[in-house]
């Protein structure tokens, strides 16, 4: 099956191939490059995953299109689409972010750096706020560029998963 990514801050969706070879192994082709992938689930919301011969762990949340994921304690975000989905967007006139985006903590951590103020220009990729969670630092980056709105966000601050951190429009 086909799929269509894009991280958050990229600008063109990535082609994604997923073909099921059976017994929970998989052919995965990213932007022409081919992987061989054994995936385990081992309880909700996390895969062990081995990727030609390289292990990970992976920890990740749905939401809506967009799957949030922690890998090697890196958070990242990306949007995913099938070719239906995307061509049903096409259609619509939209695959960027548009209107009001609430960046939200991606797990449980410790603000340790705004980078934004109420009523700063942004641009699509740019930081905004910096998350401690697991002893890993994690920069969230605009989805979209425009003006920040509302910063919930205090540096030093515990915030639980989902709490609201920033508001673009």
């Amino acid at each position: 099956m086909r799929y269509f990514t894009k991280q958050q801050g990229q600008k063109e969706a990535v082609p994604v191939d997923l073909e099921s070879l059976g017994q929970d192994r998989y052919r995965l082709t990213v932007n022409g490059q081919t992987f061989q992938v054994d995936a385990l689930s081992v309880d909700q919301g996390t895969l062990s995953l081995l990727v030609d011969g390289q292990s990970y762990n992976v920890e990740f949340e749905e939401n809506g299109d967009e799957i949030g994921t922690l890998v090697r304690g890196q958070v990242n975000r990306t949007d995913v689409a099938d070719e239906r989905k995307l061509r049903m967007r096409a259609a619509a006139g939209s695959f960027s972010v548009e209107g009001r985006q609430v960046i939200l903590a991606p797990m449980p951590g410790k603000v340790v750096k705004v980078l934004v103020a109420v009523g700063e220009e942004v641009k699509e990729g740019q930081g905004l706020v910096v998350v401690e969670a697991m002893k890993m630092e994690n920069e969230l980056k605009s989805p979209k560029a425009g003006k920040v709105t509302e910063v919930f966000a205090k540096e030093g601050t515990a915030v639980e998963n989902n709490a609201k951190l920033v508001v673009v429009e």
